[in-house]
Parts: C-alpha cells; structure tokens; sequence
C-alpha cells in the first residue's frame, strides 16, 4: 500500500518511496509496477500524476483525480507557484548557502513527458540551497584521507529533468547514491558503513494552493527507511528544518 498524506474529491497525495516509477518510461520498458497503476488500484479511481519525481527519488507526489483538477493544479506548477523542499545528502562541503542559476539542456525522455521533440536548447533552470549539517568520515576515498559529506535543503524554482542532481553536479557536490551524476566510489562507502543502497534525495514538503477550495495544502513527507537511518548514524536528525524533524518516521 502507498503512504497517503492527503486525499479529498479532487487531489490525492502519497509518498513515494524510492525505486518506484511515477509512470511508464520507454528508459524502463521491463518495469511492470508504477505510481499512477499502484495508487488506481489502491483508491479505486483514474489519477493524473500532477509532476514527476524521479525513480530514485521518494517524497511527496501529487495527483489529480479528474481532468479539469489536473490542468489547474498543473498551471500552478508551470507558473512557478508550487513551493517544494528537497533533502540530499551529498559529497563535499558546499556553501552554507547559494543558488545556483545554470541552464540544462533537454534530457532524452523529456519529450516522452511534454509531448515535443526533444531540443539541445538550454532552458532556465534556478535552485536555491541550504547547508543544514557537515561530517569528515575517517575513510579515504579519493587522494585525500579523509571524505566530506553535508545534509543540504534545496528549493527547486523550475522544473527540468534531473534538475536538482544536474545542478548539484555541476557544482561538484553530487548526490550520495546517484549512479547517474554521482561517484560510484562514495556510493559505495555509503554501501558499506550505512546500508543504503538508494539515492539520498527526497522531496520532502510541498506547498500549494488547492486548485478547487482555494485553502493552503502543506504536504509532508517524512523522512523513513535508509535515509533516515543515515541521518540517524551521522547525528543530523536535529539539523533538520522544524516540520520536518517533528514527522520524522523511525
């Protein structure tokens, strides 16, 4: 069963754990389990994934349960009126804070997505960070003896493909567990001293205006599982925002 955090007439929200596919991809044709197919069999209803979310990724992934639902809560996203906080644990020592302003290119099932050909054009792409905890580990992993790691908030202003985990590459503190723009070693020592085998992103608040009632929806989706258990081992429960720490799952 998916954990549900809100659900009325109109929106339903789960938090969707990670490894799981929102939708069909032709980048995983072998999948046969998805987001949208699970939470239609489990709530009996036609849902329309209002954004994505990558497989990797967990937190909280929003729905529509009709058409009209789905075009206006999906004009908030496109106007840029969806507040979204992400969590990542990440190599290095980033800034305390910053923003990062550097446009991405399409990635190759983004058409899948927005229906048009896919284009080598850069489009604007703005997230804001925030350091929230540090740790030196006693293992050697590059040429140095010692490996750097820090918990950061991110808030993502626009919505490309793979933004946060491009973004957060190219300014050379990828995520811890990302195959794709991460560094298989740290992965791997995060394998071992952890057991974490998933990637340390989750999107964890959304903030948004119900489409339908007008009234605030603060969705939460706390932190479970591996990365929690991470955090526990590192000591960085207590560096997480408020609202967070407090619905935090063991």
């Amino acid at each position: 069963m998916l954990p549900i955090l809100f659900h009325d007439e109109h929106l339903v929200a789960i938090h969707k754990p990670s490894g799981l596919l929102v939708h069909r991809s032709m980048l995983d044709r072998h999948e046969t389990r998805f987001a949208v197919q699970l939470l239609r069999d489990q709530i009996g209803r036609h849902v329309y994934p209002a954004h994505r979310i990558d497989r990797g990724t967990s937190g909280v992934l929003l729905f529509a349960l009709d058409k009209e639902t789905a075009r206006a809560v999906g004009g908030q996203f496109e106007r840029q009126e969806v507040a979204k906080t992400y969590l990542a644990v990440v190599r290095g020592h980033p800034d305390e804070a910053g923003r990062i302003d550097h446009a991405l290119t399409r990635q190759r099932d983004d058409a899948e997505w927005v229906g048009e050909r896919t284009s080598e054009e850069a489009q604007p792409a703005v997230t804001d960070f925030r350091r929230l905890a540090t740790c030196e580990l006693p293992h050697q992993v590059d040429r140095y003896p010692t490996s750097r790691y820090a918990l950061v908030e991110l808030t993502p202003h626009t919505g490309r493909r793979h933004q946060i985990r491009r973004h957060l590459k190219h300014i050379a503190h990828p995520i811890i567990g990302d195959a794709t723009f991460g560094k298989g070693r740290h992965n791997r020592l995060f394998q071992q001293l952890f057991n974490s085998h998933r990637m340390l992103l989750a999107c964890a608040r959304m903030q948004l205006v119900h489409p339908v009632s007008g009234t605030p929806l603060d969705l939460i989706a706390p932190l479970d599982g591996e990365f929690a258990s991470v955090l526990d081992a590192l000591r960085w429960t207590s560096a997480l925002p408020e609202a967070l720490r407090a619905l935090r799952q063991p």
